[in-house]
Order: C-alpha cells, then structure tokens, then sequence
C-alpha cells in the first residue's frame, strides 16, 4: 500500500472541515494583501500626479497643507515694526454722500467693445497699476504682475492668438448653450479692439517665486488677491475717464506669456483692452439686479 493510500488520504478525510476553512481564509488574506497594495500603489500614483499638475498648473499657494519638509525664510522677518494706522474719520453724512457718488459712478461701467485710437497717457497707466497694487494679499506676498502693451506689432501678436483661440471656443469648446447665452451681446471670435485700443493690460498670478536654490515661496490666496488686485484696478479705470473690457482668452496663457517673455511661473489670469471708447460706441440695454436680489442682512 502507498503512503498516500495509507496516511495522506485518510488524513484528508478526517480533517478536511478544518482544512477547508483555514484554506479559504488564506486565499481571502492573500486577495486582501493584493487588493491594499493595488490600492496603495494607486494612492501613490495620484498623489504623485497631483503632485505634477501642481507643479505644471501653478495651483500652488491656496492650500495650507502644502509639504513643509523644505521649509524657506519667511518674506517678512518676525522684526517687521507695527505703526498705527491712520484713520480719517468722516461724519456719517460725508460717508453716505460719498457712497452715493461712487456708486453712481460705477454704475456707469459697462463692458466696452469699440475703442478710439486716442493715446492715453503711460503716466496715467502707471499710476492705475499703483493703486490695483494696493489690494490685499495673502501674507502680503502681492502675487500678481502687469504688463502694459502699447506696441502696435506686440498687440497684433496677442489679437491673432487671441482670435485663433477664440475661434476654436466658439466653434468647439464653449458648447452650444454658452455660445446661444452670448447671441444677446452680438460677440464674436473676432477681437478688433485689442489693436484698437492703445494699451493692453495683462494680469498674470504668481502662485509662487522661485529661489535661486529652486526652492519655492509659497503665495496664500493668489487666485483671489490677484482677483480682488483687478477689482480695484477695474474702479480705478473707471474713476479716471476710461473704459475697459474684462476679457479672460480661454488656452491663450501660455502663448502669450512666451510672446510677452514673462515667467513660468506666472499665469495669466485678465486681459484688458484699455482707452477711451469711440463717440459712437454702443453697449446692450441691459438692467443690474435690485439690491433685494443681491443683499441678505440679518
């Protein structure tokens, strides 16, 4: 008689409710191991692809979780000095007239499409661009760079890769219902005012500066303090006499950057043709919502 007819099968036979078990919760544990370290590899994957995208798209700075392993000196010492602030307090009276009155007049902006040739001054640019830089910022890191273009060779590169681009938004990526929205306003991908204009304004975020070392500072919040830094600027456009036209050209960031020679790690974020309008410019006939539609006070 074999070994296996005399001791393996007899064994099998007696013991096989326990060996059936202890076998299926080994191939259970075997699948589980499998499966975590599939997963654990995936996580690393996307972490490390987030990781890129970061590193590719600039979304650096508005997250305060970022990796602290490489830590840099701080833009502002501990030392910096704290003075008073100067306050010049107005009766309430001179307060509400002067809310009126600027009211009044920001309600006059209007997007504009049809600009004169007249020159405006760079003095005046300048000083525009001054008071935009005196917006807030995250740990006051001021994450924003302008470019004034008057150039008439330079804003004939930014209108044919504006309208290039434009072109492929209105017959491909915009989709149908966004450009129906727009038939109201009579736009197109065609963009005569950016040479037009005399000037284009370029507003690029800096979600970072880079160190020498190739470390990173990190700027807080640059998306939203470049965008409140246009706000300002978008007041101070109109308080001075001129127009402007918010404009924000879908995939042409990288292109105009290259052609503009700014940094990687600048992103545009606005594009604003600046001047006056012509004498006949029109702009639609259109309502702001009540203020019951747009305030809440509790």
């Amino acid at each position: 008689m074999s070994l296996t007819t005399h001791y393996l099968l007899p064994f099998l036979y007696n013991t096989w409710p326990l060996l059936l078990p202890t076998l299926l919760v080994l191939l259970v544990s075997i699948l589980l191991y499998r499966r975590r370290n599939s997963y654990d590899s995936h996580t690393d994957d996307t972490k490390k692809a987030a990781a890129n995208r970061v590193i590719q798209f600039g979304d650096v700075g508005d997250n305060d979780d970022d990796d602290q392993s490489d830590l840099v000196d701080p833009p502002h010492g501990e030392d910096v000095s704290h003075i008073r602030y100067q306050h010049d307090r107005l009766m309430i009276e001179e307060s509400q007239q002067r809310a009126d009155e600027f009211y009044h007049l920001m309600n006059k902006r209007r997007s504009i499409r049809f600009f004169s040739r007249e020159p405006v001054p760079r003095e005046l640019v300048e000083k525009l661009v001054l008071t935009a830089g005196t917006g807030p910022s995250g740990a006051h890191t001021e994450p924003w760079s302008f470019v004034a273009v008057s150039d008439p060779d330079i804003k004939e590169q930014i209108r044919s890769i504006v309208e290039a681009e434009e072109e492929i938004n209105y017959t491909k990526r915009m989709g149908k219902q966004w450009v129906a929205d727009l038939k109201a306003f009579k736009t197109t991908w065609t963009k005569e005012y950016l040479t037009e204009a005399p000037w284009i304004l370029l507003i690029f975020k800096q979600p970072y500066s880079p160190l020498p070392d190739g470390r990173k500072v990190n700027h807080y919040y640059h998306e939203i303090s470049t965008s409140i830094s246009c706000g300002i600027l978008l007041a101070a456009i109109q308080n001075a006499g001129l127009v402007t036209l918010t404009s924000t050209p879908l995939n042409c960031g990288p292109a105009l950057r290259s052609i503009l020679n700014r940094p990687s790690h600048e992103k545009l974020l606005l594009l604003l043709p600046l001047g006056y309008p012509t004498e006949d410019a029109t702009v639609p006939d259109l309502k702001r919502k009540p203020l019951g539609e747009i305030l809440t006070t509790m």
